[in-house]
């Protein structure tokens, strides 16, 4: 009866009039009324579930997009992020740094020296370390600089020396034209210029190019450079010139003993008195023009003169230091044949000479050296390259000397120190034959037999490590 009336009750509020049932129904139809009231509330019940499935989806699905649009935000925000540092880059590509400018390379050499007589003589030695910078200003503008670090130590109580080799400015005015200025390296013979260890055979740069022209010899000064449309290069300098009052007359003890001292010590005539622009006596400036042909390919033909008057020794009053030079190379195929001769002059040295009557070391109004030189690449397989080479070479420090003591020969073959202690000879004939082995072109070992023919003492046996980069 309750059930009666709570079914009776909802139909009322429902107002479903078609549903309503006389209180005097029968029992049927009371059943019948309960059963579609018990259909509708299960009907009711479905419909509210899949409204809390819809109201669920729904709010999954808010979720779900304002996820969207939190990622699309971000992913919005990165994109502007992007555009924003590839413009900063672009920007920076656009001005370049200061540094794509600046360039930085060196070169070294280890020489292991053992004379085969005097085998207490041998010496290993970190010949020199170079390091240098340039920066290009400009297209039309550029600086370089070298600086070497001799015998691995540099002090007051050590053989080695830390030096300025090169520090110059060089402008080109046209493409054919330019000038530098500062510390230059002279442009003589083949290989002052291009001395790096790679770029010559043997352990140790050969005596003619070490003793009658200096090994890196550079001064001070202004040059104008070009080159012109049938092969020839030229370049033609005021600089720096020699300081003869360095020179030497009364060693006690012989100047070198081997022949690494002999091209270590400066005892030869350019070598002692060229000044490597430190507090350079620069009252009188030197003269230089240099010639080389290269219209041929493979072929290069040069000289070059050298002259001014130098700060003189004392008592001489004026005196006039010249060097000229020629030389050719060759490099048909493997083969790589070169040639030079060189001759100096110093004047009015019989004033300084008469001073010092019986010296050991009197000053030479002239010398010279000559070599020839052959190379053949043997063997190549990839960078691996193997050079072997020969070489003849003769020099002479005294060829000639003026104002000699009477009673003394006048080109003194074996000078004695007042001590007693006796000199080298200041001329030899040298053959010297060796190997290169490049691992690539920029390293190399080397092996190579120096004989000398007269200081027979200084015939030695060499192994070297040079580097360039």
């Amino acid at each position: 009866m309750k059930r009666t009336m709570i079914a009776a009750a909802a139909l009322a509020v429902a107002g479903t009039p078609a549903l309503a049932a006389p209180p005097s129904a029968s029992p049927a139809v009371v059943q019948q009324l309960e059963k579609k009231i018990d259909d509708m509330a299960g009907q009711l019940d479905a419909l509210k579930a899949e409204l809390r499935a819809m109201k669920e989806q729904n709010t999954a699905m808010a979720t779900q997009q304002q996820a969207q649009a939190r990622q699309q935000a971000d992913q919005t925000a990165q994109v502007a992020q992007l555009q924003a540092s590839q413009e900063t880059l672009q920007q920076a590509a656009a001005k370049p740094s200061p540094l794509d400018n600046l360039s930085l390379f060196g070169y070294g050499e280890i020489g292991y020296s053992r004379p085969s007589r005097n085998t207490n003589d041998t010496r290993a030695d970190l010949g020199r370390a170079v390091f240098g910078f340039g920066y290009r200003f400009d297209d039309k503008t550029r600086f370089a600089s070298e600086f070497e670090v001799e015998h691995a130590i540099a002090s007051s109580s050590d053989a080695g020396e830390f030096e300025v080799e090169q520090f110059y400015v060089d402008h080109m005015f046209t493409d054919k034209v330019g000038v530098t200025a500062g510390v230059f390296l002279m442009p003589v013979g083949l290989i002052n210029e291009h001395h790096e260890p790679t770029a010559y055979y043997g352990v140790y740069r050969n005596f003619i190019e070490t003793l009658i022209i200096p090994s890196t010899w550079r001064e001070g000064g202004f040059a104008l450079h070009g080159n012109t449309d049938i092969g020839l290069d030229w370049n033609v300098g005021l600089t720096t010139g020699l300081d003869l009052s360095k020179w030497n007359f009364t060693p006690e003890t012989p100047l070198y003993g081997s022949a690494l001292e002999l091209q270590n010590n400066g005892s030869a005539p350019f070598q002692a008195t060229h000044q490597e622009m430190s507090l350079a006596n620069a009252k009188n400036a030197s003269q230089y023009l240099s010639l080389n042909y290269r219209g041929v390919p493979g072929l290069l033909l040069g000289g070059s003169v050298f002259t001014g008057n130098a700060n003189p020794a004392a008592g001489a009053g004026s005196q006039r230091s010249t060097l000229w030079e020629t030389h050719a190379r060759w490099t048909p195929g493997k083969w790589d044949l070169s040639a030079l001769y060189a001759q100096g002059y110093i004047s009015n040295t019989a004033k300084v000479n008469a001073q010092f009557p019986g010296t050991a070391n009197p000053m030479p109004a002239s010398f010279y050296g000559w070599y020839l030189q052959a190379a053949y690449s043997v063997w190549q397989h990839g960078s691996y390259r193997a050079v072997p080479f020969a070489r003849f070479e003769r020099y002479n420090m005294g060829a000639r000397y003026e104002g000699l003591a009477p009673g003394f020969p006048a080109v003194p073959s074996q000078p004695v120190t007042a001590s007693g202690a006796v000199f080298p000879k200041p001329y030899d004939t040298v053959w010297t034959a060796g190997l290169n082995f490049y691992l690539n072109p920029n390293v190399v070992f080397k092996v190579d037999y120096q004989r000398f023919r007269v200081n027979r003492d200084f015939s030695r046996f060499d192994l070297g490590l040079g580097i360039y980069f």
